[in-house]
């Protein structure tokens, strides 16, 4: 019995209808995940798959048999409520474990077995993600605005490597750094002070995907929330650009391109989505938020997808093979063509290199702590910011 909605016979599908059939792969992973834990959220990555899907599938530049190579792409998911969008990919893109001494392992990130266990003890899919639980999270989200906030470090982090780093032969780092947030995410302070910074710094190495689906936990946004989040962005000094549609999947490619052409200003995209897609009962409505959509429930959803009702956590045939031969092959071309330019660089650049090598691997620099000050003891004390100071002025000369 073929493992695939596909009928058995029929010729192979065409590239849309395999990428839809991803696409759904990664909706009804998500469903049933949350059904048999009988907890989480189910409609963000209902909505979100297609979303998701085009940006891994088609431009993210990340190796999942290297998920720590230093010039890949970040991905935030600030709303980590829909971990299961993320999992899916994990799993379905084939993304190996990292131990903690920084070494790749055989076995992969995140298991089917994982995810049939998600928000279980000893699973590597908790609630929400978690950076060094599972490999290929970048950060760990939840508090929403956190991973916004997060990720305008990050676009931080990757402009100084780019300057400190980069060599008129070589360049090392021109990594980009994607997040997905939501309107609870664009609710929070803490988000609106990191774009407006990111805005001021001119940060065009930052994309920031808000799903405006306009349902909070608690009910529609306009009961608490009605402003125009683009004016906002425009006036933070970001470029702006409107989906209006998550699940057309070329207006999102043609967005991410104009991301990458756009190089004075982080990238704002607006994405309309339908929280809960495909559930006939559910779709819009806070009820596809926080909570598991129920047996019946998922069965219509699947059917509007042209899914087996019956079947569960199904990968069909070929799903694996396309990731493999979308964001699989593209990622690991780019990373073999940066370790050969690092080959280069440490031929050329030897104390720089040394340098990457040692960030990586969060080992200090030999001699690091030679010239600390001492202080000795005293009724009256040193006030502690002094103190402080001293200690990171010491420290700075020795440390990149």
């Amino acid at each position: 019995m073929s493992t695939s909605p596909i009928a058995e016979g029929k010729p192979s599908p065409s590239a849309q209808a395999m990428d839809e059939l991803c696409i759904n792969t990664i909706r009804t992973l998500a469903m049933d995940a949350v059904q048999k834990a009988n907890s989480g959220h189910p409609g963000t990555p209902m909505a979100l798959a297609p979303v998701a899907y085009t940006l891994w599938q088609k431009f993210l530049r990340f190796d999942p048999a290297d998920p720590i190579w230093p010039n890949r792409d970040r991905f935030v998911l600030s709303n980590g409520h829909a971990s299961m969008l993320l999992y899916a990919l994990l799993h379905l893109s084939g993304v190996r474990s990292v131990d903690p001494a920084y070494r790749l392992l055989p076995e992969p990130s995140v298991r089917l077995d994982d995810i049939k266990r998600f928000r279980q003890l000893g699973s590597n899919c908790p609630g929400h993600p978690e950076y060094r639980l599972t490999s290929g999270i970048e950060t760990t989200t939840g508090p929403l605005g956190q991973g916004c906030a997060t990720s305008v470090v990050m676009a931080i982090a990757g402009r100084w490597q780019a300057e400190h780093f980069n060599r008129p032969d070589v360049t090392l780092f021109d990594y980009a750094v994607y997040v997905i947030c939501s309107d609870g995410d664009m609710m929070e302070g803490v988000s609106s002070e990191a774009a407006s910074l990111a805005g001021h710094l001119q940060l065009a190495n930052l994309c920031w995907i808000y799903d405006s689906n306009r349902i909070t936990i608690e009910g529609h946004t306009d009961l608490a929330y009605s402003e125009d989040v683009a004016a906002r962005f425009r006036a933070y000094g970001w470029h702006v650009e409107h989906v209006g549609n998550a699940n057309d999947t070329a207006r999102l490619a043609e967005a991410f391109e104009i991301f990458h052409r756009t190089t004075d200003r982080p990238t704002f995209i607006i994405v309309n989505s339908h929280i809960g897609y495909g559930a006939p009962h559910k779709q819009d409505t806070s009820a596809a938020h926080g909570e598991p959509l129920g047996e019946d429930e998922v069965r219509l959803a699947k059917r509007s997808y042209g899914w087996p009702e019956d079947a569960k956590f199904l990968v069909p045939e070929g799903v694996f093979a396309h990731f493999r031969a979308g964001i699989g092959q593209r990622g690991r071309q780019l990373r073999e063509a940066w370790a050969a330019a690092m080959a280069t660089y440490q031929a050329n650049h030897p104390t720089l290199a040394d340098q990457v090598e040692r960030m990586q691997k969060r080992e200090l620099p030999e001699g690091w702590d030679a010239g600390l000050p001492s202080f000795p003891a005293d009724a009256k004390g040193m006030a502690s910011r002094e103190a402080s100071a001293k200690v990171l002025n010491a420290i700075a000369p020795r440390l990149p």
